[in-house]
């Protein structure tokens, strides 16, 4: 019997909207009939490439509707997504890539110049599809062509607990970890946020954050279970989100909070039509009140929802309703929570024997249903910690009220979320240690009203050893992506050490930290 499926809402649109609008992108408009007609002769392109049953292929590209047609055409050809973090270094990509052992990779304009450095750095030999508008770069093939050639495929049908997706996030071993999320995992949770109203039937979905990212997975999944159109800006600015509101009635969009205080405060708002925008879903990351109130002005037809989850929980946890952000609603004091437990999970609240704790009482969020990943890919070790006992252990540290809202108070592993971006301060630590005149680390998250957390990394200097904040910088982008990097450097003579000799962050945030009520999303 075929379980979830997530090619069931496209054959269920192009059924009951066939003449309907799908995507428009930079003057490219198409029907649902078309989008299907492409998806099935990309899913045969692939086919034909040697793309087996399960295999994964790759994507490295700005948002587009090719980037949506790749999702479809991948899953139709019964294989699996690997959609590359474009913000990483060629290191960083070529690991996810050989990983997985992911042989095909789809490049658009903005990241054909990188094949050549990523086909030297990866062990598994890559077939590389240009997606562009320009001439075909050597070594590659042309994807519109293939795409022309080919002849539709039959949807492949993979449903259940057959794999979908490996979508990696940082890891705390200086590596990225591949997350295994199944067709169910992502269906379940795509149903589940329609349900919870995090997207609206009959609207015009704006793809402003990285499609790569799977927080704008749970708007696009819950989009396409709707039948929406979609339109797209290749990556964030203000202005293009702001004129594809007016010009495209743009009605809702997932945002982080450093791009809702981006479109608020942009010189030039009140010069468009924004009056189209009815929701807006947010989550990630950190937002203060004072963005918010903003941006309760700034669109005063839009319902603001936030969501609160993680790559490993396809994405969404708890839901946070439009309601509670009113005037009305925030009364009731719950707008610091990350709301309540969605319909397809339950959400608990643990110590460290993973024993639930009182109401109120912090202790570690786990999460259980049918949207909890399947494990990290090749690492059965740090799969079999974080589900233990059935249910995945975030890391996050938070309390839950007597009504069931849960308040994300701090981090138990030490992971700072940055303009909507994980990263882990292993990772940072490990690049800031090979500069030659550090002698030790720590690295934490610091309080940013643009990025909501900003990486800040306290050194302790080699004896007779010299450097400053810019060498520390500068350094750290040779091994790592740029945002990882710390955007600010405190030197001591000393870190603050427990009695095992752990470093003690919490010593080193509280200065940072103090006056603010709400440390994260």
């Amino acid at each position: 019997m075929t379980s979830f499926y997530l090619t069931q809402s496209l054959h269920r649109t192009i059924q009951q909207k066939p003449g309907g609008l799908a995507t428009s992108f930079q003057g490219r408009r198409q029907t649902w009939t078309q989008f299907g007609d492409r998806v099935a002769r990309l899913a045969s392109v692939l086919k034909e490439l040697g793309v087996g049953t399960g295999d994964r292929v790759a994507m490295m590209a700005l948002n587009s509707d090719r980037y949506l047609e790749y999702y479809y055409a991948t899953w139709w050809a019964g294989a699996v997504v690997n959609p590359v973090n474009s913000r990483w270094s060629a290191a960083e990509v070529a690991y996810s890539l050989d990983d997985c052992e992911t042989r095909i990779l789809i490049v658009d304009d903005a990241y054909a110049g990188v094949v050549e450095s990523l086909r030297a750095q990866t062990r598994v030999p890559l077939t590389v599809l240009y997606w562009g508008n320009g001439e075909t770069p050597a070594g590659m093939r042309d994807t519109e062509a293939l795409i022309a050639a080919a002849a539709p495929a039959t949807d492949a049908m993979r449903s259940g607990d057959d794999l979908a997706g490996i979508f990696y996030t940082g890891g705390t071993t200086g590596f990225p970890k591949g997350v295994m999320l199944t067709h169910l995992n992502l269906a379940s949770n795509a149903i589940s946020n329609v349900a919870e109203r995090i997207v609206m039937p009959d609207g015009v979905t704006l793809f402003a954050a990285p499609m790569f990212h799977l927080a704008n997975g749970a708007a696009m999944l819950a989009s396409m279970n709707l039948g929406n159109a979609t339109v797209f800006v290749p990556s964030f600015t203000p202005t293009g989100v702001l004129e594809l509101i007016q010009n495209e009635g743009a009605s809702q969009m997932l945002l982080v909070p450093t791009m809702i205080q981006m479109l608020v405060d942009h010189p030039d708002l009140k010069k468009y039509d924004t009056t189209s925008l009815r929701h807006v879903l947010y989550g990630a990351s950190v937002i203060s009140e004072g963005v918010m109130k903003r941006a309760l002005e700034a669109f005063p037809n839009a319902g603001f929802t936030q969501a609160y989850g993680m790559t490993e929980l396809s994405p969404c946890a708890t839901i946070l309703p439009a309601w509670y952000h009113t005037n009305e609603g925030q009364k009731a004091g719950k707008m610091r929570s990350g709301g309540r437990a969605t319909f397809t999970t339950e959400v608990r609240i643990v110590d460290p024997e993973d024993r639930e704790v009182a109401r109120g009482t912090v202790g570690e969020v786990c999460v259980r249903g049918p949207g909890v990943m399947a494990g990290y890919w090749n690492k059965p070790e740090l799969t079999e910690a974080a589900l233990r006992g059935g249910w995945m252990h975030t890391g996050d540290a938070a309390y839950m009220d007597a009504d069931g809202f849960v308040f994300v108070v701090d981090r138990v592993k030490d992971m700072i979320i940055t303009g909507g971006e994980n990263v882990y301060s292993a990772e940072v630590e490990n690049a800031v240690g090979r500069h030659p005149a550090v002698a030790a680390c720590a690295v934490i998250g610091i309080p940013s009203e643009r990025w909501g957390e900003s990486v800040h990394a306290v050194i302790v200097l080699k004896p007779g050893q010299t450097t400053d904040a810019d060498a520390i910088m500068a350094h750290c982008k040779t091994l790592i992506a740029g945002y990882k990097c710390p955007r600010s450097v405190a030197f001591v003579d000393a870190l603050p050490l427990s009695g095992a000799g752990k470093i003690l962050k919490t010593k080193l945030r509280e200065p940072h930290w103090a006056g603010h009520q709400r440390n994260v999303a």
